[in-house]
Parts: C-alpha cells; sequence; structure tokens
C-alpha cells in the first residue's frame, strides 16, 4: 500500500493510522450511497420492515407520507381527528427530513473531494466529520420530536399496539437479514450468531 501524501495532519501518529482513517472515509462514502437503497428494500421508499419501522414514514412526498401514516395506524382504532394530527406532523417533518438529506448529499460530496484532491487535508477532513456529526444530530432531534408528537396523539393502547406491530417488524427484518447474510456468506464459512 503506498503512502498518502497528507497537509496539516493536525495529530502525530502513524501512517497505520491515517490509513485506518482512510478506509473508514471510503467505507462511510461507500454506505452512504448504498444504505438509502437497502433501507428500501423491495416493499419501495419508506416502506420496508428496518428498524426504523413506522417512523420511515418521515420522508418522501406527501402523498407517500399520507399513505405510511394510513397504514400506520390500521388496526389501531384512529380517529379521523388523530389521522389528521399525525398527518399533518409526518408531512412537516418529512419536508424538514427532505432538505435534510439535500444537506447531508453535499456533505458526503465534499467529503468525496477532500478524500480524492492530490493531497488530502487532514484539518479539512477533521472539520467536515464534525459538520457531519452534527448534521446527523440535527436529523435525529428532528426524528424524536416527531416521534414524540405523534405519541402525544395516540393513546397509550394505541402506542403500545403499534410498539408491538414495530417489534414484529423488527425481528422480521433482522430475520431476514440473518438469512441474506448466511446466503451470501462464502461457502462453508458459517456467520456467527447475531447479537442478542
Amino acid at each position: 500500500m503506498r503512502d498518502i501524501k497528507v497537509a496539516a495532519w493536525p495529530h502525530q501518529g502513524s501512517m497505520k493510522l491515517w490509513r485506518l482513517l482512510a478506509f473508514g472515509v471510503l467505507a462511510a462514502a461507500a454506505a452512504s450511497l448504498t444504505l438509502p437503497a437497502l433501507a428500501q428494500g423491495h416493499h419501495g421508499p419508506g416502506m420496508g420492515a428496518g428498524p426504523g419501522g413506522g417512523m420511515m414514514m418521515f420522508g418522501g412526498s406527501p402523498e407517500h407520507v399520507a399513505r405510511a401514516v394510513d397504514r400506520m395506524l390500521d388496526g389501531l382504532n384512529a380517529t379521523d381527528a388523530q389521522r389528521a394530527q399525525i398527518k399533518q406532523i409526518a408531512t412537516s417533518a418529512a419536508a424538514d427530513m427532505n432538505a435534510q438529506h439535500d444537506a447531508g448529499r453535499d456533505l458526503h460530496e465534499r467529503g468525496l473531494q477532500i478524500f480524492t484532491a492530490p493531497v488530502v487535508d487532514a484539518n479539512a477532513a477533521e472539520a467536515l466529520r464534525q459538520q457531519m456529526t452534527a448534521h446527523h444530530d440535527q436529523a435525529n432531534k428532528r426524528m424524536l420530536q416527531a416521534m414524540l408528537d405523534v405519541a402525544r396523539v395516540l393513546t397509550p393502547e394505541q402506542r403500545a399496539k403499534l410498539g408491538e406491530r414495530m417489534r414484529v417488524r423488527q425481528a422480521r427484518m433482522k430475520d431476514r437479514m440473518q438469512r441474506m447474510q448466511s446466503e451470501h456468506s462464502p461457502r462453508g464459512q458459517q456467520q456467527p450468531p447475531a447479537p442478542k
């Protein structure tokens, strides 16, 4: 492996550490391109049974959000007033999250520019990492606020029923992911069991 020219490395350290960091940047860039596709699954955007479950409704077009809210509330005996309130909460959150997504895309593009420059500016990479951390924190706060707003509209019984549905959905996704890992692992190699 060739050494990488690094400008303004803020800390003394081995090139091995820098290689590990470079690998991490590449892995993060690859993840930023592949995770949105994985999250969509075969159901389409926001309809997967992944860990986000019903909270994935906070993204996409207003029509998508309305359908996602209706699916989430099916079987919960939600009133028309509850449905309207939750659709308003979800539509507002989706607009904010779509803007967040666009900003995140710009940050990832800047990361690729830094990494592919003839001389990698470690200070610029660190500044970008801090911006990305703040960006993720802001998105997480917005999602939490939307979830809390929805929770205030639902009754405790409705929340319990929805929570159970999400647990079942997460268990199905975990099983599906384990099957996919075992199907795609090299022959003869056993995947370690997932942590519980």
